[in-house]
C-alpha cells in the first residue's frame, strides 16, 4: 500500500504557500495555482516543508490524503519549473501553426483543424525533421498545471491518432506504435 500522503513536500526558495478556508494557494516564479483541500485532510507548513495529514483512517480519507499530497506536490513543481509534453506530427503534407492562442493543424482532413488553446498553456512548434523518409514536426505543450498540459496534449493527439501501417498521425514523443506489415506484394 502506498504511503505517499505521509511524505512531506520540500519548498523551493522562490515558492510561497498560503492556506485559507480549506484552500491551498501556491505562488512561484512561473505563476500561481490554488487547490481546495478535501474534508478530513489538513495541510500545514513546517520548517520550509508542506505536511499533509488526515483526520482518520477511513478508506475514503486515506485515498483523499494521498490525492491531496500529490496535487499539492504537482502545484509546487508547476509554479517552480513547469510541465511539458512533447508530441510529434508525422505525415507527408501535415502542417501545424500556433498564433495568438490558436493552433491550426493541416492533417488528413478536407479542412484545417482550429483549436483554441486554454489560457496558461503555451505551444512551441519547431522545424520539421525527417525520420525514416517521413517528415515529423516536433510540438511541445507546456504550462504550470500538470493536468491541463496533459489534457491539451491528449486533445491534440486525438485529432489524428497514429496509424499502424505507415506511422502517420500525432504521437507522444517516445510512444511506440506497433507497426503492421500491410498487404503482401504479389
Amino acid at each position: 500500500m502506498s504511503r505517499i500522503g505521509k511524505k512531506p513536500i520540500d519548498l523551493p526558495a522562490q515558492v510561497k504557500v498560503s492556506i485559507k478556508n480549506g484552500e491551498v494557494t501556491i505562488e512561484g516564479p512561473k505563476g500561481k495555482l490554488s487547490q481546495e483541500i478535501p474534508e478530513g485532510v489538513s495541510v500545514a507548513v513546517e520548517d520550509n516543508r508542506i505536511v499533509v495529514t488526515r483526520s482518520s483512517d477511513h478508506r475514503r480519507i486515506r485515498a483523499l490524503h494521498g490525492l491531496a499530497r500529490a496535487l499539492i506536490a504537482n502545484m509546487v513543481t508547476g509554479v517552480d519549473q513547469g510541465f511539458a509534453k512533447a508530441l510529434r506530427i508525422a505525415g507527408l503534407g501535415y502542417k501545424a501553426q500556433f498564433e495568438n492562442g490558436v493552433l491550426t493543424l493541416q492533417l488528413n482532413h478536407s479542412h484545417p483543424i482550429v483549436y483554441e488553446v486554454p489560457e496558461g498553456i503555451d505551444i512551441a512548434i519547431e522545424n520539421a525533421v525527417t525520420v525514416q523518409n517521413q517528415p515529423e514536426i516536433p510540438l511541445v505543450v507546456s504550462g504550470i498545471d500538470r493536468q491541463q498540459v496533459g489534457q491539451v496534449a491528449a486533445i491534440i493527439r486525438d485529432y489524428q491518432k497514429p496509424e499502424p501501417y505507415k506511422g502517420k498521425g500525432i504521437k507522444y514523443l517516445g510512444e511506440h506504435i506497433r507497426r503492421k506489415a500491410g498487404k503482401a506484394a504479389g
